[in-house]
């Protein structure tokens, strides 16, 4: 009887190891300021090279242990977070920020839980309702599509500690500050200062190198939203939810073509025109962008979502 438990129990453990995927390559963590580190991850859509890890995981070193900003879109990329953590600091992971909903940027959650049930995992409360709805399920199906077996063994690790806008939470010695519009990329969306502003995590209400999908999302509040809160804190480093992290003139050089398309989408709505009609205007005024990820992809669609904004305001 015993050799027959044991033989279970080395197929359950084999049936284990075959059903999840391949571990995601080891990416450089870049320091962007004193005791903050980001993963920048692939402008590319989820595809078998990059298996599905597109985001850009944040390490934020607090004297009561390490913060993860959006641990990644798998349990894979989760993982890869922690192979690159190790390489850093032996510290363990006391806290995890979530800025939306979109399964690239959270997933990687059920790797921290597993390596250290006792971080705390925050979330919009929009988002923890939306997860606990099966919103993580959508993205992992998406990724089973776009790079079979990559996120195999995934499953949705959801945040449990809400937060919303104005709030602080102190871990250590960092403050974090929550900053929430509603409706922006989604409408879920949470920013994140530290420093008294100095450092600002975007998430994906910024993106640098690649246009985005709006189909959640509202462009001109998170245009106005992004762009009032720096302004406000005028900070120092900027992380984007995709794309190069940097400083103010990063910032001003990957909102432009937000502000170009809602500009003339406004200007050309004015005069009647429609979106299939103004998408070609919009394009040439964003030459100097066609070389973004996405852009051929994804320009048409943000077209008509402002189009679709602006008529709704003045409907």
């Amino acid at each position: 009887m015993r050799w027959l438990i044991a033989l279970l129990a080395l197929n359950f453990v084999l049936h284990a190891q075959a059903a999840k995927g391949p571990p995601v390559p080891d990416y450089p963590a870049d320091r962007v300021a004193e005791g903050v580190y980001v993963i920048h991850g692939p402008l590319t859509t989820p595809n078998p090279e990059n298996q599905g890890f597109m985001n850009n995981p944040a390490l934020v070193m607090t004297s009561a242990g390490v913060v993860v900003v959006d641990p990644g879109g798998s349990l894979q990329s989760g993982e890869m977070v922690l192979r690159v953590l190790k390489k850093l600091t032996d510290r363990p992971v006391v806290a995890v920020f979530n800025t939306h909903i979109h399964g690239d940027h959270w997933l990687g959650n059920q790797a921290i839980r597993a390596a250290y049930p006792n971080a705390r995992i925050y979330a919009h409360p929009k988002m923890i309702e939306m997860a606990r709805n099966g919103a993580g399920d959508d993205w992992i199906s998406l990724l089973e599509q776009a790079a079979p077996g990559a996120a195999d063994g995934t499953v949705p690790g959801i945040p449990d500690q809400p937060v919303d806008n104005g709030q602080s939470i102190r871990i250590g010695d960092t403050e974090f500050r929550i900053h929430h519009f509603g409706q922006t990329h989604t409408p879920t969306d949470i920013m994140l200062s530290i420093r008294d502003g100095r450092i600002l995590f975007t998430g994906d209400n910024l993106l640098n190198g690649r246009l985005g999908n709006t189909r959640d999302a509202h462009i001109g509040h998170m245009i106005e939203a992004t762009d009032a809160l720096v302004g406000k804190l005028d900070p120092q480093v900027i992380i984007p939810g995709h794309g190069r992290s940097g400083d103010r003139a990063m910032y001003e050089h990957a909102m432009e073509p937000f502000r170009v398309i809602y500009r003339i989408v406004r200007e050309q709505y004015d005069e009647g025109l429609s979106d299939f009609e103004i998408k070609p205007m919009v394009v040439e005024a964003l030459q100097d962008y066609r070389d973004w990820e996405e852009f051929d992809t994804l320009i048409g669609k943000m077209v008509n979502q402002a189009w679709l904004e602006i008529e709704e305001a003045d409907f």
